[in-house]
């Protein structure tokens, strides 16, 4: 496994952590490193403008991707100016802790 470090580009926020991912080395493709990507922030891959490696590359390629080392900084510059639009927001059914039938409940 490659172990990479990935995050949103967000200069506007504060805290921007990086998450951790895996990839199998057998499936180093631009491909698969953008749908783990996507997958494991919650982001749609058709809000994904470019991928960045950190500090300034741009990964275009297959080939980019192989060349990538462990834990390499990478971030997913979106397309869109509204980031929170990004997110799918679960809804209240979906949380966890969710009682519908406490919810229906009348005081």
């Amino acid at each position: 496994e490659l172990v990479l470090k990935v995050r949103i580009q967000t200069p506007n926020l504060r805290e921007n952590d990086f998450i951790e991912i895996e990839l199998d080395r057998q499936e180093l493709t631009y491909k698969e490193l953008l749908r783990v990507s996507c997958c494991e922030l919650g982001v749609n891959p058709e809000h994904v403008q470019k991928i960045r490696k950190l500090p300034n590359t741009m990964l275009r390629k297959d080939k980019d991707v192989a060349r990538l080392q462990d834990f390499q900084e990478l971030e997913l510059v979106l397309t869109v100016s509204d980031k929170n639009l990004l997110f799918r927001v679960p809804t209240l059914s979906e949380q966890s802790g969710y009682n519908k039938k406490a919810s229906e409940l009348t005081y």
